[in-house]
């Protein structure tokens, strides 16, 4: 009895020295919880990271190896505001049967950011480009390029100005026409950004726009969730200065105008409660891209990939089975 006394104490002191290191660690590294996350969902579709050097800037991405060498390589792009961890959820949906890269875009995430340079669409479609060629393409096999929201619109560029880079190109919630009249468009042309975070209102209103499905909703606890504030924070002038582009300038409608040069086999990807960019452009990029595959989900928001991630697998497989590459 004394012996079992004993051994419960002990494992009592064990519990809560391990319960101090773990506050003492979330105290100095905050944000740890929300990359332990990240990890956890890289490991669990099998990717590594890796990084390279292409278009004048370091690009760190996530890969995942394909035991075919003949296999397509699908390469994702990410949106405003984004990272390659967006589309975690999709990859781990296809399983191992393509090769993937998931790249932050140059200026996002991990990848490398130059003060006063250019992140618009076309600069960014012209170093997506570039790193296709250097990272992506393989002698004889196929490269699929699938972008989400603003990465969308630089897909759309990339695929029109590129084509010899883009075997077959995916749009998913994209970002470059001018779709129907929402609060969110309206707050980007009176010179808002809609995305800003500054703090836990904001934060939530912020996850409360892009997802739609409560579930699928990310669960920031503190003391992540003030880390992740005064990060955005100090994101806010980068934010302000790619959005003013894509969302203001003469760029904003240029995918939109491209997309009639696009004639690789395409999809087109929404989701019918998308308050980001509302679901009439899935219609608006048709027009454009007669030859693409229309797919309109139901009960998701603008994060279609985290949201409804095996239909989004479902439709990148019809994109890459069905018709001829150009």
């Amino acid at each position: 009895m004394l012996k079992r006394r004993r051994t419960l104490t002990k494992l009592a002191l064990l519990a809560v020295t391990v319960a101090a290191l773990l506050a003492l660690w979330m105290w100095r590294y905050p944000l740890a919880l929300v990359h332990a996350e990240f990890t956890r969902q890289r490991l669990g579709a099998d990717l590594s990271l890796q990084d390279a050097q292409a278009a004048g800037h370091r690009w760190v991405y996530a890969l995942r190896d394909s035991d075919r060498a003949d296999a397509p390589t699908l390469v994702m792009v990410h949106g405003f505001t984004g990272s390659k961890e967006n589309w975690y959820p999709l990859a781990k949906a296809l399983g191992g049967r393509y090769r993937i890269v998931i790249p932050d875009l140059p200026g996002w995430g991990a990848s490398e950011r130059k003060p006063g340079a250019d992140y618009g669409f076309v600069a960014q479609s012209d170093r997506l480009a570039q790193f296709i060629e250097m990272v992506a393409r393989r002698p004889g096999s196929e490269v699929v390029l699938l972008g989400h929201s603003m990465g969308g619109g630089i897909a759309a560029l990339t695929a029109a100005e590129h084509p010899a880079s883009v075997d077959r190109v995916g749009l998913f919630d994209a970002a470059g026409v001018r779709f129907k009249d929402n609060q969110f468009g309206a707050a980007v042309l009176d010179g808002a950004n809609p995305f800003a975070v500054h703090d836990q209102a904001s934060l939530q209103r912020y996850l409360d726009t892009v997802f739609h499905d409560e579930a699928s909703k990310p669960m920031i606890p503190w003391p992540a969730s003030s880390a992740l504030i005064r990060w955005r924070i100090a994101q806010a002038p980068f934010e302000q200065s790619v959005l003013d582009r894509i969302g203001r300038s003469d760029e904003r409608f240029l995918p939109g105008d491209a997309a009639t040069r696009i004639d690789q086999p395409a999809l087109l990807l929404w989701c019918r409660q998308d308050e980001v960019i509302d679901a009439s452009a899935l219609d608006l990029y048709a027009v454009r891209m007669p030859q693409a595959q229309k797919v309109l989900l139901d009960e998701c928001g603008h994060m279609s990939i985290i949201e409804k991630p095996a239909a989004a697998a479902a439709a990148v497989v019809s994109l890459i089975e069905q018709g001829t590459p150009r």
